[in-house]
C-alpha cells in the first residue's frame, strides 16, 4: 500500500474528528496505508485530557472534549492542522511527536523563521512564543489527531481560552512574526515536503474532498 496525502481543505471539525476515528481504526486492521490529513477549520476549541477548568470556560464557539493529549486549544481559519495516522511499528510516541516538531521547524525555516523545542513543552516555540501546538492520542498503536501550525492564524481567538495552560499572549503566528500574510498553500506544500523527508515517507496525494 502507498502511503497518501488526504488534503481536506476546510472542514468543519466534527466530520473531520469522526473521519480520524475511523481511519485510526482502519489503519489497526491494515485496511489503508498510513494516511496524513491536512485540513483547515472552522473556529472551534478542543478540549485535551489534561484540560482543568481554570483554562476553559463556555464560549459561543462549538466546543469538544477529544482524545488527545494536553490542554485546552483553538483552531481556525488560517491554521495548517495536521492528522497523521500512523502504525507505530516501533511504539515510539516520543519519535512520532519529534517528527512533527522537526518538520514544523524547517516549514517554518524555509520563510526566515527560527522556530526551536521548549523541553516539556511539546509544540514549536520562536523566541518564547508559541508557534505550533502539538496533541495526539494512540489506539492500537495507530496515531491520530496531531499539529496545529499557526500560518495566517486571528490570535485573537486565543483570549478566549488559556491555550495549552498558556496567557494567550504566548501564541504567535508567522503572519505576526513576518509582518504579512503568508501563501497558506505554499506554506502546506512545504510542511508535505518536510515532513516526508524527516519520516522517510513519500505521502502521495490520490484524492481531496473539494
Amino acid at each position: 500500500m502507498n502511503d497518501r496525502l488526504l488534503d481536506l481543505g476546510r472542514m468543519e471539525y466534527g466530520q473531520t474528528l469522526n473521519m480520524q476515528r475511523e481511519l485510526a481504526a482502519r489503519r489497526a486492521r491494515g485496511e489503508i496505508p498510513d494516511t496524513l490529513v491536512l485540513v483547515e477549520h472552522e473556529h472551534v476549541i478542543t478540549l485535551g485530557r489534561k484540560t482543568t477548568p481554570a483554562n476553559f470556560r463556555p464560549q459561543n464557539i462549538p466546543v469538544f472534549q477529544v482524545e488527545r493529549g494536553g490542554d485546552a486549544t483553538y483552531h481556525g481559519p488560517g491554521q495548517l492542522v495536521g492528522y497523521p495516522i500512523l502504525l507505530l511499528a516501533d511504539h515510539d510516541v516520543r519519535r512520532h511527536v519529534r517528527n512533527m516538531e522537526e518538520a514544523i521547524i524547517l516549514t517554518a525555516a524555509g520563510f526566515s523563521i527560527k522556530g526551536e523545542r521548549i523541553e516539556g513543552h511539546p509544540g514549536v516555540w520562536v523566541q518564547g512564543r508559541k508557534l505550533a501546538s502539538i496533541g495526539v492520542a494512540v489506539t492500537d498503536w495507530v496515531t491520530y489527531h496531531g499539529f496545529a501550525l499557526n500560518v495566517n492564524t486571528d490570535l485573537s481567538y486565543f483570549e478566549l481560552i488559556r491555550p495549552c495552560g498558556l496567557d494567550p499572549s504566548t501564541m504567535t503566528s508567522m503572519q505576526k512574526i513576518l509582518g504579512k500574510p503568508l501563501p497558506f498553500g505554499e506554506v502546506k506544500d512545504a510542511f508535505v515536503r518536510k515532513y516526508a523527508s524527516v519520516t522517510g515517507v513519500p505521502f502521495a496525494q490520490d484524492f481531496t474532498s473539494h
